[in-house]
């Protein structure tokens, strides 16, 4: 997480001088960037665990319980919803952390940083592994039972071993979070940040900005701009017959496209951005500074949105998980009502045998008086 506190550092005159901007009020004074982050990102991270929350909960719900792992697009689609809830998971720490700092310790400020950034690469990287999979598909049907590598790699009996690699990709570009990231107090405020050592800081910081855009957008939308493209080609070549079907597959493909770009490009060009800065020193300004801020936070939160949005735009849109998904309501409602039938029986046995135990009690009181 990237925030307006985080110390920079400036070299001068083969110098090296480690300050924040709140330790020198003189120079810039963020207060208000803080306000905004303080009531800005509560509210966003909020309605994003939500949603987010629900609807990837009930990906993982009908794969685990009724649908099962017959296809790659199948695999990828359970473990994007597994990255994006332990990403959503992160959101709380953080909301917490603009609102108050940081005050859970610096062990879960290293474990949180980590999973973020893991789980976010991880995101990324399966939509292009979901995107590949389709145009193989694509591919595999028009070549018959032949096919390159590629193709017999990308099975569904290589699946586990394709996953395994993405998460080990987004974990790599996640150790530096779990190695540097540390509790700092700066202006009576605990802020959980990546301080990186000071002979390697500006290497280090651009390095892994870039590496992040490259593996969590550059590639990815590579992946999906060639591979969606030849998929529409072949959509487009279809009988005329089939134009309805056709046209709504363009547009599921396009909307796909777009939606990753509208969330994804602001904030992985702000990232960039930074990595030039942490470099060159390209922001001299205040003004410019906490406009950098105020941008950050916001297209962050707009990047956070797919994840709320993968599960309508990946599986939601399938017919097929659609009728798995009304399967599984229906058979947690007749599970319910079942409960509710035996409830309601056990109910009626509790209470006949309540109205013996009292006809019988007021029988032996009237036998009882009589005999006296």
């Amino acid at each position: 997480m990237d925030y307006s506190e985080e110390e920079d550092y400036y070299y001068h005159d083969n110098i090296s001088l480690n300050f924040s901007y709140d330790d020198y009020s003189i120079l810039c004074e963020k207060g208000d960037v803080r306000s905004f982050a303080a009531i800005f990102l509560p509210i966003v991270y909020t309605v994003c665990l939500v949603v987010g929350l629900a609807g990837n909960a009930l990906v993982v719900v009908v794969y685990a319980y009724h649908k099962r792992l017959k296809t790659m697009t199948d695999t990828f689609l359970t473990h994007l919803a597994v990255a994006d809830l332990l990403l959503l998971l992160t959101l709380p720490f953080w909301a917490a952390d603009a609102v108050r700092g940081w005050e859970l310790g610096e062990p879960l400020c290293k474990i949180v940083s980590a999973c973020y950034t893991v789980n976010f690469t991880c995101s990324m990287l399966l939509l292009a592994c979901i995107s590949l999979d389709r145009y193989l598909a694509l591919a595999r049907a028009q070549a018959g039972d032949r096919g390159g590598r590629l193709l017999r790699v990308f099975t569904r009996r290589h699946s586990v071993k394709v996953c395994l690699v993405v998460w080990t990709t987004a974990f790599l570009l996640g150790l530096p979070e779990l190695a540097f990231s540390e509790v700092r107090v700066i202006t009576n405020r605990s802020l959980c940040l990546a301080i990186y050592p000071l002979h390697m800081a500006q290497e280090v910081k651009a390095c892994l900005e870039v590496a992040e855009v490259a593996f969590g957008f550059l590639v990815p939308l590579l992946v999906m701009i060639f591979c969606y493209w030849r998929v529409g080609n072949a959509l487009r070549g279809l009988p005329a017959e089939s134009r309805g079907r056709k046209c709504k597959a363009l547009r599921v493909l396009l909307i796909v496209v777009w939606v990753f770009v509208i969330t994804q490009l602001p904030y992985s060009i702000l990232k960039v951005y930074r990595a030039m800065d942490s470099v060159y020193s390209l922001v001299i300004h205040c003004g410019v500074s906490k406009a950098l801020d105020h941008a950050a936070q916001v297209t962050e939160s707009i990047a956070l949105t797919h994840c709320c949005l993968n599960p309508i735009l990946y599986a939601f849109v399938g017919s097929s998980f659609r009728q798995h998904a009304m399967k599984v309501a229906k058979v947690f409602g007749e599970r319910r009502r079942r409960r509710a039938r035996q409830g309601r029986t056990t109910q009626r046995e509790e209470t006949q045998m309540n109205e013996m135990t009292f006809n019988s009690h007021t029988a032996s009181q009237e036998t009882d008086t009589f005999s006296i």
